[in-house]
């Protein structure tokens, strides 16, 4: 992280706290902003190499408190994670495949890594099962905003090649 994004990180290993400041090479305007987003990710359960991808200025960190719809109740989070990440994390991987982000839960947190678009769709899908939308009617919306994406893409492409003609 240091190397990638130019600066000194300092983790106090009795609190806990991280520290990042500018290193001594030249630093392009946004590399502390990605330092700190992935720390961020990481400390919110992602992989080092799933954080990287917050290297591109496309994607972004998302994060989601799960407390603001299970409330005070254990067992209302704990059921809320559950439908989330589902039976041997496959909810949460087929979220992750028709959105196309890489999604985290850990703790009372739900952290995704996307572009805007991708994690926008993928915090839609998420606050509907937490919520206790069926897991088919969630799956139906990615799979048709997916299908949307692909036509407005294809019809992008299509008056692109129209205007060189």
């Amino acid at each position: 992280i240091e190397d990638k994004c130019s600066v000194t990180i300092e983790v106090d290993s009795e609190y806990g706290d991280t520290i990042i400041s500018a290193g001594t090479k030249p630093v392009e305007e946004m590399e502390p902003f990605k330092a700190v987003e992935i720390v961020s990710a990481i400390g919110k359960g992602f992989s080092p190499e799933r954080a990287y991808r917050l290297l591109s200025e496309e994607e972004v960190l998302q994060l989601i408190d799960l407390r603001d719809y299970a409330g005070k109740s254990p067992n209302a989070l704990s059921r809320i994670k559950g439908r989330i990440i589902g039976e041997a994390g496959k909810s949460r991987k087929t979220i992750e495949d028709l959105s196309g982000t890489y999604i985290s839960v850990y703790g009372h947190n739900v952290a995704i890594i996307g572009t805007f678009e991708e994690t926008k769709l993928a915090t839609e899908a998420v606050t509907m099962l937490s919520k206790g939308r069926s897991h088919a009617n969630v799956y139906n919306m990615l799979q048709e905003a997916k299908r949307k994406s692909k036509l407005d893409r294809m019809q992008l492409w299509e008056n692109d090649t129209m205007r060189k003609l």
